[in-house]
């Protein structure tokens, strides 16, 4: 890339887990780069618009290339779900993109209008992505697999001016509630043709929704087109987390989160030109946007982007066949992976495969450990959330993995863990906080605000966005503990934290125990309550593939336990054949807790089944 010149405190037990060696990196010395890093160095490293007329994600991803040695380069590999494959290059991209820009253009869609997308990974996704920053317009993306009511909601508030989508997907999921959604005038559909006479670009109004045939519409839009002059504080994109019992969050970006997407690529995923890359990630999440578009895109990579959602042999046969150096997944589909065993990875030439990466909630150590077996190089752990916008705390390419350990701050980054009050969160005193000084106490992950990712708001929630903050820094609602190393170690969100008998009992920790046992394929740990202990840990656990389950499954599981942590082990076991995941792999322990005690769930659009 050419630069502007150029163009509750306690302390908890320590796993003693050995580090994984490193693998010969081309990155630079962790400390070395920290000293050496600041944002403002990344930012004068992004080309920016032509003229000086400010800092576009688009420009940046594509036409950057498309105008230099990298225009013939492919881009995109995309598998459909009949397994045919199609290359789309740079130049393709940039001219997609600029005829969508032209198409919203012509329909009156303008700077920081919402174009929503409700589509799975298909080429047109990641063309309305990239037309929509090119029109300095906001790219709002949502899971295809929502139903009507999360689709409703999240277009509502968001304002949605544009839906991207199928005409099956547009009968089943948006015709239903279309009437509540007043500021949708464009439904551009993407597919099988349909009926859209008397409902062209100039009819939307009290009929409802212009709907356009969107591959014939591009067709008759000019390949050219100039971004307008982009403030790298502009909006550009709006993501959706969902609310524990609430309305979900729309979370506000900017473009200048190019700037974090293309550094973080290199520091937490060793990312470089010649990489052949794939995130599993649906864009509809946020990692399948920042990671799954914006920082390979920025690098000038070939990303494979697989439409079918996880399949064994598929998955498998891909990163062969594609020869991915580069794969950045699930947690969920690395346990599932493992519950078939190496074997079955062995079977295939994975030799390209030099870094593997996953994200959504934490790595237990055995998954860490089952990549070097399967492999043959450790999974490397990261942490970060929708509001963060990019990867905050990773395992570095050229340092040991620990396995079960975040990793170290990414350059740039400044975070701490901050005391704790009775509730678990950051205990704040007339807008004061404490940080913790104390190596392997627990308390809650805080960043210095100032990365380019950061988000900017909640749509229509500033007094949900004011409570992020606290004493001058962001509150994450994770909780970890730092070693002596400065390695982080993920405990549980603030909420999960169980309070038994005087302890406080990270779940992931107990989780990541009881994966050790031969018979455990995958857990989920909440607390009970008990009118005696307050509350007592209890794991759902689903067995791996041919184990007999039954009361002395049952009986060796609570002994394993407490042999591995004492006091904090678990005192009753269910077994369930799956757990209840979000797309992005959490398991989802606030289900599993309502399920338990008859509560109501809350938001459960963002459910993953793999």
């Amino acid at each position: 890339m050419t630069s502007k010149a150029e163009r509750a405190a306690g302390t908890v037990r320590v796993p003693t887990v050995p580090p994984v060696p490193a693998p010969r990196s081309r990155a630079d010395d962790y400390d070395r780069l920290r000293r050496g890093f600041s944002w403002q160095v990344a930012r004068d490293r992004m080309s920016g618009l032509p003229g000086g007329r400010g800092l576009n994600i688009a420009y940046e991803a594509v036409d950057l290339h498309a105008e230099g040695p990298l225009a013939g380069k492919v881009a995109m590999r995309c598998r459909d779900l009949h397994g045919n494959v199609t290359d789309h290059t740079y130049a393709d991209l940039a001219t997609g993109s600029n005829r969508f820009a032209n198409l919203l253009c012509r329909v009156g869609v303008g700077r920081g209008d919402r174009v929503f997308s409700l589509l799975g990974r298909v080429p047109e996704l990641y063309v309305a992505a990239l037309g929509t920053w090119k029109n300095t317009s906001v790219f709002a993306p949502l899971f295809s697999a929502f139903g009507p009511e999360p689709v409703r909601e999240r277009m509502r508030i968001g304002e949605a001016r544009v839906l991207v989508t199928t005409p099956r997907l547009y009968e089943r999921k948006v015709a239903p509630v279309v009437g509540e959604m007043p500021h949708l005038e464009y439904v551009l559909l993407v597919g099988a043709a349909v009926d859209t006479s008397g409902s062209g670009a100039g009819d939307a109004g009290a009929g409802g929704p212009g709907r356009i045939d969107l591959r014939t519409a591009l067709l008759d839009e000019p390949d050219d087109f100039e971004i307008p002059p982009t403030d790298p504080e502009d909006v550009a994109l709006l993501h959706f987390t969902s609310g524990t019992t609430g309305r979900p969050k729309g979370a506000v970006h900017v473009h200048e989160a190019v700037v974090a997407h293309h550094a973080t690529a290199v520091f937490a995923l060793d990312l470089h030109e010649n990489d052949v890359y794939w995130c599993t990630a649906d864009p509809g999440w946020v990692t399948g946007t920042s990671y799954g578009i914006v920082a390979p895109l920025t690098h000038g990579v070939t990303m494979v982007v697989d439409e079918a959602e996880f399949d064994l042999r598929g998955w498998y046969s891909l990163l062969e066949n594609e020869r991915v150096t580069v794969w950045y997944t699930a947690p969920t589909a690395l346990r599932m992976l493992m519950r078939y065993g190496a074997e079955r990875a062995r079977a295939h030439d994975l030799s390209a495969l030099r870094f593997v990466a996953s994200v959504g909630e934490p790595l237990n150590p055995e998954v860490v450990r089952w990549g070097e077996e399967a492999f043959g190089q450790p999974v490397h752990d990261n942490w970060w959330q929708t509001e963060t916008g990019a990867i905050m705390i990773g395992n570095f390419a050229n340092l040991a993995v620990r396995p079960g350990s975040m990793g170290r701050p990414i350059p740039g980054v400044n975070a701490t863990l901050l005391v704790r009050g009775e509730d678990g969160r950051a205990r704040v005193v007339d807008g004061e906080v404490g940080e913790v000084t104390e190596i392997d106490v627990v308390g809650e992950i805080a960043l210095r605000p100032g990365w380019p990712s950061m988000f900017r708001g909640y749509v229509h929630d500033d007094a949900r966005y004011a409570a992020c903050f606290a004493g001058g820094w962001y509150l994450s609602g994770d909780l970890a503990r730092r070693d002596a190393d400065g390695y982080y170690w993920f405990v549980g969100r603030a909420d999960d934290v169980i309070k038994s008998a005087g302890h406080l009992v990270g779940p992931f920790e107990v989780e990541s125990v009881l994966l050790g046992h031969p018979a455990v394929a995958e857990v989920g740990v909440i607390g009970r309550p008990d009118p005696v202990a307050g509350e007592i840990v209890k794991a759902f656990v689903t067995p791996r593939p041919g184990v007999q389950v039954d009361d002395d499954l049952r009986l060796d599981l609570l002994a394993y336990g407490r042999r591995k942590l004492g006091a904090v082990a678990p005192r009753e076991v269910e077994f369930a054949a799956s757990l209840p995941h979000t797309r992005s792999g959490k398991v989802m322990r606030r289900l599993l807790r309502a399920r338990e005690l008859g509560l109501p769930e809350g938001d459960t659009s963002t459910l993953e089944r793999l």
